[in-house]
């Protein structure tokens, strides 16, 4: 056995590796990454560079194999792992594969190793009283196994504030276990003259302490001096919101929160990274919050209670600035009152704006008529199939009768089914970059299984999790760039064309699509390499083997990295302008002028720039290309079944986009695949119908005038200008690691 057994990755191997291998950077991806994912390195003064990440980021992921800690490792097992993080290392510098965002910014850190819920993208939280348990956070007034109602928007709240995205389910099972709001709870807020956000404290509500102690005592009161920490505006909530329940209230109706220790707004926030919101947001909250309680006296609550206060906590996380907040509220497919709760206008743009909201479907429902017109109207409700996720893995497999019983809901953007608690965990594979750079893609697969694998042993906060952790083991394998692959490699998309057919249950004509069998059996092949690197390797661990294992993500961020078409979806166009927004502060913008992009101030923002990118799609002049703009929704439907049902086990993030004349399609189409897909979502194709959009479709002529305006590199500009000594801690604007911006930025 050894006694020296973190692994890491040797100078003169990285050197190497970097004479070897060319970084497959898009046309956006240098950027990308140097603004989202580049850590600050304070002894060398500068960000890192893309070889530092990836040995950051590898390091990290290989020495959570648990073998290591437990110093129960033999050398033939240690050089196996030597072995397997420089295989790893290779696959990611190259850009022929990337972890999740979430792993990019903090893989191979201190906060991994103080936070390791925040390797995981997003996560999942029934909504209905549950025990704290074991956890990091649990309340002094709660005992570990005491059911409050706070728990899950304590969940909530803490992932979010790590930066996770959260899917929370308000479905009426879980409405039916909520007690009765029990007190009417009179709530004070106190701010002390020495803290820094004094004066706008009191202006958002909060009280001068020294002044209100004068007249009142604490006595009889819930108090809670809130820490300047993540912890502590979380106990602080839960306080507020165990108070107006008699299960968990002793008798004292009245909540004094103190706030005076909250850092004010703008300074650093030193685990995470960024800078501080200040109190006021926190305080608005706590009254908002506090008023949907109060307004409820002598009910249970219902589902739009519920995701008002997720809503409110997610505003308030928004506040934060390098932490978007991302949340999915799934409700009930005939539950009018939360299908159409973002019609009030006022409280969607106070707070309901927060979450993309999902309906829970089975395979016997048929009404989808009025969820299509809700959809043409305002792109909502999502629809989510739990049975099919609790029965089938992939379709083609069959009917597995409880393989994935505990799965509640999924993250926010749908490609994770979740039991309570759990999170997603997420590798994507760029097959048709891992190709042309020489791997073999189902070594490429098996390097991704084992990374995931991985994941699951960092040390979680939250005893739910960790529970259903280690009972699912659940990993998510994707891949990025489908489209490009399918089309360079098979000289077609994977339908080929449509055939009239009859619903066997409906008698009904459908148009039943035709797949090209070469791509089915290639998919087939790599899901079988993932499948089997995974019961390997966990035979290796002594640990279960993963209930399920592959997924699509819609990726977004780190497709950019690599150029890639982002997950399952179509390229936006084959030309277009990108527009991406920078702080005006930010270091890159020098570099990016002197090359000659153009960079003009954003219009909705104020100290923001909004640079301009011109972008090829690959394949963008082949015959057979399609793009958002142009496929059909048909034709999107039957793809994300195609996945569906050769490629993942989990589910399959699509977000289609459909044109005004095809909105009376989009029933018909919901039916036809209940059967086999687990969650959609759909939107109105825009294309670039305001200021600044994100994408704009431009033609062939346009993309080459623009691109001969770009003169120089920029990162061999940016490295002149700064002689690689950048400034750090950059606020970033507008991101996000999903097609349809619903996930968190890293």
């Amino acid at each position: 056995m050894r006694t020296i057994n973190k692994i890491i990755l040797s100078d003169d191997f990285i050197d190497e590796v970097k004479k070897t291998i060319k970084p497959h950077w898009g046309e956006l991806g240098w950027v990308t990454y140097k603004r989202t994912y580049a850590r600050w390195i304070p002894e060398l003064n500068r960000t890192e560079n893309w070889s530092e990440t990836v040995k950051r980021v590898i390091e990290g992921n290989i020495n959570l194999d648990p073998r290591l800690k437990d110093a129960e490792i033999t050398d033939e097992q240690y050089a196996g792992l030597v072995n397997e993080a420089q295989e790893l290392y290779k696959l990611v510098y190259g850009l022929a594969a990337t972890p999740s965002g979430r792993n990019l910014w903090i893989s191979g850190t201190d906060y991994q190793d103080r936070n390791g819920d925040a390797l995981n993208n997003c996560w999942f939280v029934a909504v209905r009283p549950q025990k704290y348990g074991d956890s990091h956070i649990v309340p002094s007034y709660l005992k570990q196994d005491q059911l409050a109602v706070s728990m899950p928007f304590s969940f909530m709240f803490d992932q979010l504030m790590k930066g996770g995205g959260v899917g929370f389910s308000v479905v009426p099972s879980n409405m039916k276990l909520m007690p009765v709001v029990d007190n009417k709870v009179d709530l004070t807020v106190l701010i002390g003259k020495e803290s820094a956000s004094y004066k706008e404290s009191l202006e958002a509500g909060a009280i001068d302490r020294d002044e209100w102690k004068k007249t009142h005592s604490l006595e009889n009161t819930r108090n809670y001096i809130l820490p300047d920490t993540r912890e502590g505006w979380v106990i602080g909530n839960a306080n507020m919101i165990d108070a107006h329940f008699n299960s968990t209230n002793d008798g004292l109706d009245h909540v004094v929160l103190d706030i005076t220790k909250i850092r004010a707004k703008g300074e650093k926030i030193k685990g995470f990274g960024g800078t501080a919101s200040g109190p006021v947001p926190l305080i608005e909250m706590f009254f908002d919050i506090n008023e949907v309680l109060n307004n409820t006296v002598g009910r249970k609550l219902t589902s739009v209670d519920c995701t008002d206060m997720g809503n409110l906590i997610g505003k308030t996380v928004v506040a934060g600035n390098v932490r978007r907040s991302a949340e999915l509220a799934l409700g009930g497919a005939t539950d009018d009152d939360f299908i159409t709760m973002k019609q009030d206008q006022d409280k969607l743009y106070h707070h309901r704006w927060a979450s993309n909201n999902s309906v829970a479907v089975d395979s016997k429902f048929n009404q989808y008529a009025p969820i299509a017109d809700s959809i043409t109207h305002n792109g909502e409700p999502g629809i989510v199939n739990l049975e099919l996720s609790r029965n089938y893995g992939r379709a083609i497999d069959g009917y597995q009768p409880g393989i994935d019983d505990g799965v509640e809901g999924t993250n926010p953007c749908g490609e994770i089914s979740l039991s309570n608690g759990e999170p997603c965990n997420l590798f994507e594979v760029f097959p048709l970059i891992a190709q042309e750079q020489g791997w073999s893609l189902e070594e490429a697969f098996r390097l991704a299984a084992r990374y995931t694998k991985r994941v699951t042993f960092s040390n979680y906060d939250w005893e739910v999790s960790r529970n259903v952790i280690q009972k699912n083991r659940r990993i998510g394998v994707s891949m990025s760039g489908i489209q490009d692959w399918i089309l360079t490699t098979f000289g077609n998309r994977v339908v080929t064309g449509f055939e009239t057919a009859t619903d066997p249950e409906t008698g009904k004509e459908i148009q039943k699509p035709i797949y090209d069998q070469r791509v089915a059996n290639k998919f087939d092949d790599l899901y079988q390499s993932v499948v089997t690197a995974d019961k390997e390797y966990s035979k290796e661990l002594g640990c279960k083997a993963s209930v399920k294992h592959t997924t699509v993500k819609p990726s977004g961020t780190v497709a950019k990295l690599a150029g890639v078409s982002e997950g399952m979806h179509f390229h936006y166009a084959g030309y277009l302008i990108q527009r991406i927004r920078f702080q005006d502060s930010d270091p890159l913008l020098p570099a990016l002028k002197a090359c000659g992009y153009k960079i003009e101030p954003d219009v909705y923002t104020k100290h923001t720039m909004c640079v301009e990118f011109p972008v090829r799609a690959a394949n963008a002049d082949d015959p057979n290309f399609a793009s958002a703009g142009s496929v059909s929704i048909a034709e999107q439907f039957a793809t994300q079944a195609f996945l569906q049902t050769y490629w993942s086990d989990n589910a399959v993030s699509c977000t289609i986009t459909f044109q005004p004349e095809e909105g009376d399609q989009i029933a018909d189409l919901m039916y036809q695949y209940r059967n086999v897909t687990k969650s959609t979502s759909l939107l109105p194709y825009t294309g670039s119908g305001f200021k600044q959009a994100p994408k704009e479709p431009i033609n062939k002529e346009v993309y080459q005038e623009r691109e001969s305006e770009v003169n120089e590199n920029v990162a061999e500009v940016f490295a002149e200008q700064t002689d690689n000594h950048d400034k750090k801690d950059i606020e970033l604007v507008d991101q996000s690691d999903c097609a349809g911006g619903a996930c968190p930025i890293r």
